[in-house]
């Protein structure tokens, strides 16, 4: 993404040049390369990320009685073996997840873990199902797994999360994702009416640098659809394209049962 809108600025740019516009083609060319130095080289993705990451923390601070924690997928891939396994993506998030239900089972409470996510990556296994594996490893009994194979997107995890934790009785959710997915995932949890803690999986910093680096252009990237999703999902709202929205109460109503 970062690239694809120095690419359109700076044809932009070229296209003004060929047409004599002399002014307009250097102001968009110039555009186009500061784009690139600030984004690549540090400044703008910081901010980029720092803005969208800012306030979520590594850990809970005061379980409830029963307890569901909800953990995002972030892809799946097929390894040189040809089993499929966790992206590189997803590994911070469920050694968090894994982390949190063993604290939230040392402090006497009910605890379940939900992993939420599809087939997205069309290797004919769920996310859920992959993570459930490695969960396994870390000590998670398969009794207080909920599996969640059928999203195929962020706000779909939302969508079908809702009915597990009605059926569940949660009296508190923690959502568990990468710190620059946070803010957006919780908006979308929170139009089904689920008011989730918001903890970090991982945490990423731009690296400032002289030249622009490929690791800082992929940051901002990454950064940039965040804020693409929560401009979207407030835009489909206003269009009426988005499912109606769920009252915290009725669901609180439901879950209480």
């Amino acid at each position: 993404m970062t690239l694809v809108i120095f690419l359109i600025v700076l044809a932009i740019g070229l296209v003004l040049f060929a047409l004599r516009r002399l002014r307009g083609g250097w102001c968009f060319s110039l555009v186009a390369l500061a784009w690139l130095f600030f984004a690549g080289c540090g400044p703008l993705t910081s901010l980029l990320l720092d803005r969208l990451q800012a306030g979520y923390p590594a850990d809970v601070m005061q379980w409830g009685r029963r307890n569901a924690i909800i953990l995002l997928g972030a892809g799946t891939v097929r390894g040189n073996a040809g089993a499929v396994e966790p992206s590189l993506y997803a590994n911070g998030r469920i050694l968090r997840a894994a982390q949190l239900y063993h604290a939230c089972r040392a402090s006497g409470g009910d605890c379940k873990l939900e992993v939420s996510g599809g087939d997205a990556m069309r290797l004919r296994q769920s996310e859920a199902d992959v993570y459930a594996r490695s969960l396994d490893q870390l000590g998670i009994p398969r009794a207080d797994l909920m599996l969640e194979g059928r999203s195929m997107n962020t706000f779909q995890n939302a969508q079908f999360s809702r009915p597990l934790l009605a059926g569940y009785g949660a009296d508190k959710v923690v959502l568990v994702s990468s710190a620059v997915h946070l803010r957006r995932a919780s908006l979308y949890f929170a139009h089904f009416g689920i008011r989730a803690e918001a903890v970090r999986g991982d945490y990423v910093r731009a690296r400032y640098a002289w030249l622009p680096t490929s690791e800082n252009l992929s940051f901002a990237d990454f950064a940039i659809h965040e804020y693409i999703g929560v401009a979207r999902y407030h835009f489909y709202n206003a269009m009426g394209w988005n499912v109606p929205r769920v009252p915290e109460e009725s669901v609180t109503a439901q879950t209480h049962a």
